[in-house]
């Protein structure tokens, strides 16, 4: 069951990946729809593993 569930997960995230690429290079408008849903969702996975307010979208900090 856990399999299924992984492999559902994956499939979700490659089809988001292949979105975001295929919307970059002017796809239809679904794929912009789904691809901006997929970068979405990566923001706030990453959000709560950042420091401070979580609003700073700089990249890496040199300190």
């Amino acid at each position: 069951m856990i399999l299924v569930l992984l492999s559902a997960v994956l499939l979700l995230v490659v089809g988001g990946c292949v979105c975001v690429v295929w919307a970059a290079r002017g796809g239809p408008r679904w794929t912009r729809v789904v691809a901006r849903g997929t970068l979405l969702a990566g923001e706030l996975v990453r959000a709560p593993g950042r420091g401070g307010n979580g609003r700073s979208h700089g990249g890496r900090s040199d300190d």
